[in-house]
C-alpha cells in the first residue's frame, strides 16, 4: 500500500481530508447550539488517572465494595420478618403470579434459619450469621427495599456492577476512576480481588471499562501469592535497562499515535506500560501483610480458618485505600452454586459457611478504618446481585431460590447515616413495597457519596452522552448523613 510522506495511506489521506471538511461544518453547527458547553465529561490532558476534583462536596475519597457473589438471603441476615414464623409451612398468598422460579419448585414460607438480635444503640436487627458485624450496627445504613431486573446470576451481577443486564458497559469502579482519577499514580485506580474458588460466572464484564479507555478498567489482584502475575521481569533485566526499553517503546508508540490522532487504545497501552513499571515497587509493598502487627492480623482472622482468605483481602483493601487507590471490590464466593452464596440446597449450610468466612473480617475492616480515621473518607458497600425467596424450594427443602423483587444491601462510612434502615419489603420479605430502590438509585447514591453527579458524569459514545444510570436513578437522600 502506497504511503504518503505524512505517514498515511492514500485511502486514509482521502478519508481524513473529506471527514475534516465535514467535521468543520458539523463543529460549527454543534457549537452554535451550545452542544459543547453542555458536556460534563471527565477529560483533560493530564492523563486518564490524574486526580480530578469532585463535582459535589464530599468526604469520601475511596470506596470498598464487598460483593457477596451468589446472593445472600435478606430474610436470614438483615430483614427480620416475624410473619414467616406465624405463617410457616403455608404458601405465599395469591397474587404473586409473576414469580420467575427458573423452573425450580415454589415451596412454603420458611422462618429465618438463625435468630435476629438488636445491635448498638440503634437496636438495628442483625441475624446470628453476622454477630461481629452486628457490633457495628450504628455504622450501617441498611437498604431493605432493593430490587433488580434479572433473576439469573450472570446478568444480575453485570447489572449490579454496570447498571445494565447486558455486557459492554463500564462498571461502577470505572465510572468512579473516570470521574475522579486516583491519588496514587503508582497503583491502579480500580482493584478487584476475587475469591480463590473462582470469579463470578459472568467474568470480566463485571469490572470492565466497556466503551471507555482501558485505563479505567479494574485490575485483578490475586488473593494468594503475587498480587499480579508477571509483574516482575526476569532477574537479568535491570531496572535501568527496563527503563530504557520502555522509553524507546514509548517514543515509537507516540510517533505512531501522532500520525493517527484519537487512538485511545494505544494511548491506554502506553499508560499501562508506565503504570506496570511503577507498580513493580509499589504493589508488592501494598500487599505485604508482614508490615502489620500481630494484633491487626488476629483481628482480621488472618492465619485462622475459615477467615484467613477474606481477612487478608479485607486487610489488603484497607492498605490500598490507605495508599490512595480509588475503588476496591472484594468477592466472597467463587465459581457456582454452593461455592458461592447461592443457597439452593440449604441456607444454614451455605450461609453458615460463607458467613463464618466474612463476618469477622468485615467487622475488623469497619473497626480498623474507624480507628485510623479512614472510615470518614471511605465508603463501604455490602451486598449481592439479588436476594432470596422467603419460601423454601419444596417440602422439607431448607434452601431458597433467587429473588430479584426485594433484597437488602448496606452502606457505611463517608457521608452515610448510621444505625438506620431505609425502605421495606412486604410482611414476608418477598417484594420491595416502601421506598423502593432500583439499582440505578443505588448507583446514583454511591456516585453522589463519592462526589459525582450521576446525571452530569457522562461519556460521549456513538452519538450520545452515556452515563452509569442512563436517564434513570435518584439519590437516596434518606441514607445521607
Amino acid at each position: 500500500m502506497k504511503m504518503f510522506p505524512c505517514g498515511n495511506s492514500r485511502r486514509e489521506f482521502v478519508w481524513q481530508m473529506g471527514g475534516g471538511f465535514a467535521g468543520l461544518a458539523l463543529t460549527s453547527l454543534l457549537d452554535r447550539d451550545g452542544f459543547f458547553g453542555q458536556q460534563a465529561i471527565a477529560s483533560d490532558n493530564k492523563g486518564p488517572l490524574a486526580v480530578r476534583p469532585p463535582q459535589i462536596p464530599t468526604k469520601a475519597k475511596a470506596c470498598i465494595f464487598l460483593m457477596m457473589n451468589g446472593a445472600p438471603s435478606q430474610v436470614d441476615t438483615f430483614d427480620y420478618k416475624p410473619s414467616l414464623e406465624k405463617y410457616a409451612g403455608k404458601p405465599l398468598p395469591a397474587g404473586k403470579d409473576y414469580i420467575n422460579s427458573g423452573g425450580r419448585k415454589v415451596g412454603y414460607l420458611t422462618p429465618a434459619f438463625r435468630k435476629f438480635h438488636p445491635g448498638g444503640e440503634s437496636g438495628l436487627l442483625v441475624s446470628d450469621y453476622f454477630p461481629n458485624v452486628r457490633k457495628h450496627a450504628d455504622k450501617l445504613a441498611v437498604i431493605k427495599s432493593c430490587h433488580t431486573d434479572s433473576h439469573a446470576h450472570g446478568s444480575a451481577l453485570v447489572a449490579m456492577n454496570t447498571g445494565k443486564t447486558f455486557i459492554g458497559r463500564p462498571s461502577l469502579g470505572s465510572w468512579c476512576v473516570y470521574g475522579l482519577g486516583t491519588e496514587n499514580q503508582s497503583l491502579p485506580g480500580y482493584v478487584v480481588i476475587l475469591d480463590k474458588r473462582g470469579g463470578p460466572i459472568s467474568g470480566q464484564p463485571n469490572w470492565s471499562s466497556g466503551f471507555m479507555s482501558a485505563a479505567y478498567q479494574g485490575t485483578l489482584f490475586r488473593p494468594v501469592g503475587d498480587p499480579i502475575l508477571d509483574l516482575r521481569g526476569p532477574d537479568y533485566v535491570t531496572r535501568e535497562v527496563q527503563r530504557e526499553q520502555l522509553d524507546l517503546l514509548a517514543r515509537l508508540n507516540e510517533k505512531h499515535l501522532a500520525q493517527r490522532p484519537g487512538g485511545d487504545e494505544l494511548a491506554s497501552r502506553i499508560n499501562s506500560y508506565e503504570l506496570a513499571y511503577r507498580m513493580q515497587t509499589e504493589a508488592p509493598e501494598a500487599v505485604d501483610l508482614t508490615q502489620e502487627t500481630e494484633q491487626t492480623l488476629t483481628m482480621y482472622g488472618v492465619g485462622q480458618q475459615p477467615t484467613d482468605e477474606f481477612g487478608r483481602n479485607c486487610l489488603v483493601a484497607r492498605r490500598l485505600v490507605e495508599r490512595g487507590v480509588r475503588f476496591v471490590q472484594l468477592y466472597s464466593g467463587g465459581g457456582h452454586l454452593e461455592e458461592t452464596w447461592d443457597a439452593h440446597e440449604s441456607i444454614e449450610k451455605n450461609h453458615g459457611r460463607h458467613g463464618a468466612e466474612v463476618d469477622q473480617p468485615i467487622a475488623a475492616l469497619l473497626a480498623d478504618l474507624e480507628e485510623r480515621g479512614l472510615l470518614e473518607e471511605t465508603l463501604v458497600v455490602w451486598g449481592g446481585e439479588f436476594g432470596r425467596m422467603p419460601f423454601s424450594e419444596g417440602p422439607n427443602a431448607p434452601g431458597r431460590n433467587h429473588n430479584p423483587y426485594g433484597f437488602s444491601m448496606w452502606l457505611a462510612g463517608a457521608g452515610v447515616k448510621g444505625g438506620i434502615t431505609y425502605g421495606e419489603t412486604d410482611e414476608f420479605g418477598f417484594e420491595a413495597v416502601v421506598d423502593r430502590v432500583h439499582l440505578h438509585d443505588l448507583h446514583a447514591t454511591i456516585l453522589h457519596l463519592m462526589g459525582l453527579d450521576h446525571e452530569k458524569l457522562t461519556y460521549f459514545h456513538q452519538g450520545r452522552d452515556e452515563s452509569l444510570t442512563d436517564v434513570f436513578g435518584n439519590v437516596i437522600k434518606g441514607v445521607l448523613a
